[in-house]
């Protein structure tokens, strides 16, 4: 059993919902990652998200879109992703992660050796937004071959057909994307949610984590009442760009937000 399906199985039996922060690696600086990482874990992180910087992020708001930048600015590269996770395995060997990125920098270093090396590093899942599955069995392969769990997004848009054909090519969980638009955008519609985590699981047994609307403790409790999982990034990242002048204050802010969320989540269950 892979730590991401351990870890879901896990909370499963202890009845509570998976918290899933997402960071930028590198960002405001590359050393201070692997500490934060180490901070979120400590605050009630079930699973890690960590972005790969990438100069055209899609998918991502304009406070995600800066956490790149600054983390390119210090040539923050894939290598350089990995490398941290590897660091933060030597504390360790049970946190699941998951790389969030794009494709391109995966191409560059070619899809096996990726594959190959990000396994050796410890990591658990990769999220790239812009492949879909029909594109992308060359890669899926390769993450199959080093047991590594490919996690696909679903939008509001998404058509009963497509959930299918993603659920089928998915590994790990699902992550629905509850709000129209990009990361840090919109207002929760804590009703559409339920109408379309129920669709999902009609069509899969994988969990569901929500995320791309959860900006405070009150939205992931209300969201942990009907997903497997509360996926958290925005919020999290705008603290990073207030403190970036202050690089020791950030991880206990960053604690502080996350274990209000995690109280919050815990007393719904």
């Amino acid at each position: 059993m892979s730590r991401i399906s351990q870890r879901f199985s896990d909370l499963r039996e202890q009845g509570k919902t998976a918290l899933i922060p997402f960071i930028t690696a590198g960002d405001p600086t590359p050393g201070i990652t692997v500490g934060l990482m180490h901070d979120m874990v400590s605050a009630g992180a079930n699973l890690i998200e960590l972005g790969v910087p990438f100069s055209d992020p899609m998918a991502d708001g304009p406070v995600i879109q800066r956490a790149s930048e600054r983390a390119l600015e210090h040539h923050v590269s894939l290598h350089d992703v990995l490398q941290i996770v590897k660091t933060f395995r030597e504390r360790d060997q049970n946190t699941p992660v998951i790389l969030m990125g794009y494709l391109n920098p995966i191409e560059v270093m070619g899809y096996a050796t990726f594959a190959g090396s990000a396994s050796v590093a410890g990591v658990d899942g990769v999220l790239i937004v812009d492949i879909p599955p029909e594109e992308g069995e060359d890669l899926l392969q390769s993450l199959r071959d080093k047991a590594i769990d490919q996690i696909y997004l679903l939008a509001p848009t998404s058509t009963p057909d497509r959930i299918g054909r993603i659920c089928n090519a998915a590994s790990g969980f699902v992550y629905y994307v509850s709000v129209k638009g990009v990361t840090g955008s919109s207002q929760l519609d804590t009703t559409a949610v339920a109408e379309k985590l129920e669709q999902i699981r009609e069509k899969t047994a994988l969990p569901v984590g929500v995320g791309f609307g959860i900006k405070d403790a009150a939205t992931a409790a209300a969201v942990s009442r009907l997903a497997d999982a509360v996926v958290v990034g925005s919020a999290l990242v705008s603290r990073v760009e207030a403190l970036q002048e202050t690089p020791d204050e950030i991880g206990p802010a960053l604690a502080e937000i996350l274990s209000g969320m995690r109280r919050a989540m815990d007393a719904v269950h």
